[in-house]
């Protein structure tokens, strides 16, 4: 299979994955009018939750890996993106974020929650969960964050360097139909990567700005259902 389709279809599957996590408890709730989870169905969502959010993040690095190889190096590129290649690159994604997303869980196993505890959104996300805990968090906290800098600084910066190629590799391109068709391989990439990186500064701008909670689950929504429902139809009205 082609490359770029290979990496779309492990896209496609998380992102079907990422909204089976939250969207099915949520009708539930909504149907039975009870906001009730059970303290293991919590920490399954935040594994789940977690594993999948960071899952899109890395494949989104490494597709535009993929056209920065695509269209900076065309000659050597099923040399470079070949099967092999591709399948280790997302076995590797799924390896690291599997193990960080169970590092989470099980640090916050240790914590104690006081009966009754309210968390104020539709599902179990880890800094809320983190925030309505009964017990020191501070080691939470602090794996969280440089985790979060780490799995966030890292991705982005992998992103930025291809286009910034990508762009250098383009200006160099004495054909302007050449120009258009190579960047035009890159124009769903770059829209879910503006959509994805875009609703997620959202939901943390909404949460250290605003203290509406209204507000924030209207961006928490729109980050953990509407985007990954758009990603497919991105790509679909690619050609």
């Amino acid at each position: 299979a082609h490359p770029m389709y290979f990496l779309l279809s492990n896209l496609s599957f998380v992102d079907i994955c990422f909204t089976s996590t939250t969207v099915p408890k949520m009708l539930v709730n909504i149907h039975t009018q009870s906001q009730a989870i059970s303290y293991v169905g919590c920490l399954t969502q935040v594994y789940f939750f977690t594993v999948f959010l960071g899952m899109d993040n890395f494949l989104l690095t490494v597709m535009a890996y993929d056209r920065y190889v695509a269209i900076c190096h065309p000659l050597h590129y099923m040399v470079v993106m070949n099967p092999c290649v591709c399948s280790l690159l997302v076995l590797l994604c799924w390896f690291i974020i599997s193990w960080v997303s169970l590092v989470h869980v099980l640090l916050m196993w240790r914590l104690t929650f006081c009966p009754g505890t309210k968390i104020p959104h539709f599902l179990c996300e880890l800094a809320q969960m983190l925030q309505v805990a009964c017990s020191d968090t501070i080691t939470n906290n602090v794996f969280m964050y440089v985790i979060a800098v780490l799995l966030g600084v890292i991705p982005v910066t992998g992103i930025l360097y291809s286009y910034t190629q990508i762009v250098s590799s383009l200006m160099r391109m004495s054909s302007a139909g050449g120009k258009y068709r190579a960047f035009s391989t890159c124009g769903s990439h770059l829209s879910v990567v503006s959509l994805f990186y875009g609703t997620g500064l959202g939901v943390y701008l909404s949460s250290a700005v605003s203290h509406s909670s209204q507000r924030s689950l209207v961006a928490s929504v729109m980050y953990t259902v509407v985007t990954p429902m758009l990603n497919p139809l991105i790509y679909t009205l690619r050609a």
